[in-house]
């Protein structure tokens, strides 16, 4: 059986994939009168405070909920109405209103979402779900001053004007995931500290930001941790049908360990490709290599014993987990992921700045993005994907990963 590793440091996952699916919007709203659920996971009993009385705050989502990254995006667009819904039912009258549009991860159809989204009244941000839409629409919510707070656009370039300079934070977009430099350096370390292969093969998407920008940072922090790269081989958006000729260069290179960061579907073609050579090296990715399990005709157990750094774990056996996991199968018949997890969080630590700022939707969105951006740079919150998080004045998170493994076709905790 081929041992395959791979971590994934980020509850988010940031895609930079082509767009496709239909150009149809999905709006959905959610208020105290729809059904609720039992879990208030993130927060704890703050949710049940009832200590909300103001106008309800109208908060936007978007993301891709048709397309190709459509497994992203609707496992956020569930775990923030699942939030909203909990929020509402528990404070007994509506914190929130709530309205998504579908992006299908593109970046013009993502714009056109967030000027629907503003004619709406949008309020806040909960999204975008992926990186090339994220920075579009970004620089959109500077000029407005709304507050912005995604689940998974991971680019150091969403919450950067420029992605070298973090004196140049564009100041009111947040992500709750991991940067993608840390992604690449925890990678490293991880392969160093715990004992892996040294001689490591590196597949990677030289065209895509999220892709390319880990592996800048995991390539240096290699060679600080003293990993050989004896082999870095480059694909394409306009090149990727068959990979098996940078697999190939990988095995020639005598691999014993191949880093892949970039994306679940290019993944399972090397683990595929691998198989059938009979190439049986650890394999190494980021956070874009969850969804694997869910590729339709993917045979999983070329994924069995898969190890994943990831802030969320469905089957870890602490209440807030448990009573997350629970609420979320009982409302979409589905298992969440770690990109529900962190948009469940995001939508959890508004609403603690909202109570602790005094907050409410009588504000216009320009007060309410200040006001947030003050509380966010200043607050602790214990949420379901880390304990402990706080954000720096850039926007981005501090928070600890878990460990997962795939076992038997599915993620089991360490």
């Amino acid at each position: 059986m081929k041992k395959i590793v791979s971590s994934v440091l980020a509850a988010s996952m940031v895609l930079s994939l082509a767009a496709c699916g239909s150009t149809a919007t999905t709006s959905e709203s959610s208020s105290a009168s729809t059904e609720a659920t039992s879990s208030t996971a993130a927060t704890g009993e703050s949710a049940g405070s009832g200590s909300y009385t103001g106008t309800p705050i109208k908060i936007g989502g978007i993301g891709p909920i048709t397309g190709a990254a459509a497994v992203y995006g609707n496992a956020v667009k569930n775990a923030e109405e699942l939030a909203v819904k909990e929020i509402n039912a528990a404070n007994g009258s509506d914190v929130f209103e709530w309205k998504f549009e579908d992006d299908e991860n593109d970046a013009e159809k993502s714009v056109n979402a967030y000027n629907n989204l503003k004619d709406w009244g949008m309020q806040i941000l909960a999204g975008p779900v992926t990186t090339t839409p994220s920075v579009a629409v970004a620089a959109e919510t500077v000029n407005d001053n709304l507050f912005m707070l995604t689940p998974s656009a991971s680019s150091l370039s969403v919450i950067l004007n420029d992605a070298n300079d973090e004196s140049t934070a564009r100041g009111n977009v947040f992500q709750v995931c991991f940067t993608d430099p840390n992604q690449g350096v925890a990678s490293a370390d991880y392969i160093a500290d715990n004992g892996l292969p040294t001689k490591i093969g590196v597949i990677y998407d030289s065209s895509d930001a999220y892709s390319s920008g880990i592996y800048e940072k995991f390539a240096a922090e290699a060679e600080v941790k003293g990993l050989e790269i004896v082999a870095a081989e480059a694909f394409t958006a306009d090149n990727k049908a068959d990979l098996s000729t940078q697999l190939a260069k990988c095995q020639e290179a005598g691999a014993e360990l191949v880093f892949l960061p970039i994306y679940y579907q290019e993944a399972s073609q090397i683990l595929i490709a691998a198989d059938k050579i009979g190439y049986e090296p650890e394999f190494f990715g980021c956070d874009g290599m969850d969804g694997i399990l869910a590729i339709e005709g993917f045979d999983t157990s070329l994924a069995e014993g898969l190890m994943l750094l990831t802030p969320f774990a469905a089957d870890a056996q602490d209440e807030k987990t448990q009573a997350f996991v629970a609420a979320y199968e009982a409302a979409y018949g589905d298992t969440p992921n770690q990109f529900a997890a962190d948009a469940y969080d995001v939508i959890y630590s508004i609403y603690e700045a909202v109570l602790a700022g005094n907050i409410n939707g009588d504000m216009d969105a320009s007060e309410i993005c200040d006001a947030l951006k003050t509380h966010f740079t200043s607050m602790t919150f214990d949420g379901l994907t880390g304990t402990g998080m706080t954000w720096d004045a850039t926007g981005a998170i501090s928070k600890n990963p878990k460990a997962v493994v795939i076992k038997d076709g599915a993620y089991a905790a360490m």
